[in-house]
């Protein structure tokens, strides 16, 4: 025994540190460019060995084809080959369940990481004639953009924000003044003296969409309490920049002050910074 030399034992490999937080992201039609980058980011931030699999690959897998022309991969003999199958099989493994389920036969057999995210860029990339109509449909999309009384700010700015993203993406950025006034304009009719005022208010064109929405957001409880009421169309909503010397103002965290003076009908001062 003493003559035997001792096996060559693999050292265990490091399970990668996972950001579970991040949720993966799931590649929608006309939406890879903006996929591609989530991915990037979801990749770096949980594993930025993955993402260097996809990039530059990690070392090739080796096969042994038999007599039938069977493919069999070769088992790794070393601690850094059986990382590298490891990260290879993963990074594969993460793009695979990234995709539509429709897709995944057709992108299964792809041997590597680095091929299949070529793949996947090839298919759903598009050419120059059909990022073009993505633009223009997005465009109209802008256009077109309401929201209904029952979706409610939140869901709304979301989706407003999702559609902003992928214009600026491609290459038709919204200025933040168009921006601000679509998105007053879209609002549902309880909020109209609300974003009647806001539209024609001084700075309005220079706020982010962000800011936007918080301040419409301290008037959400007010419009939701009064949308019912027959009363609704007396509770105007006025916006002044004069009035902020008012003893009666309250400032917001967000920049949005509102006042109850002599007015016994509730309205509102809101004053925008």
């Amino acid at each position: 025994m003493s003559g035997e030399e001792p096996a060559t034992q693999i050292a265990p490999v490091e399970s990668p540190q996972m950001v579970s937080t991040v949720k993966l992201p799931i590649l929608k039609k006309g939406e890879y460019t903006l996929w591609s980058m989530r991915m990037e980011q979801y990749l770096t931030n949980t594993d930025y060995s993955l993402w260097q699999v996809i990039l530059n690959g990690d070392g090739p897998i080796q096969v042994t084809t038999d007599e039938k022309g069977v493919e069999t991969e070769v088992p790794p003999k070393t601690a850094q080959a059986l990382l590298q199958r490891q990260r290879e099989r993963k990074a594969k493994s993460i793009l695979l369940l990234a995709i539509p389920d429709e897709y995944q036969l057709r992108f299964h057999g792809i041997k590597d990481a680095k091929s299949l995210w070529a793949a996947i860029k090839s298919r759903f990339g598009g050419n120059v004639e059909s990022k073009k109509m993505q633009k223009t449909v997005l465009k109209q999309q802008f256009e077109n953009f309401s929201v209904s009384d029952t979706e409610g700010l939140d869901k709304a700015y979301d989706r407003f924000q999702k559609l902003i993203s992928l214009l600026e993406v491609h290459g038709a950025a919204v200025p933040n003044e168009d921006a601000n006034q679509k998105f007053l304009r879209a609002l549902p009719s309880s909020w109209n003296n609300v974003a009647l005022i806001m539209r024609n208010k001084d700075g309005i064109d220079d706020l982010d969409i962000d800011d936007l929405y918080n301040n419409l957001k301290v008037f959400e409880a007010d419009i939701k309490g009064s949308s019912g009421s027959s009363s609704n169309s007396q509770n105007v909503a006025f916006l002044s920049a004069e009035d902020t010397s008012s003893s009666n103002e309250v400032n917001t965290a967000n920049g949005v002050s509102t006042a109850s003076g002599h007015n016994s009908q509730g309205q509102a001062l809101i004053s925008i910074y």
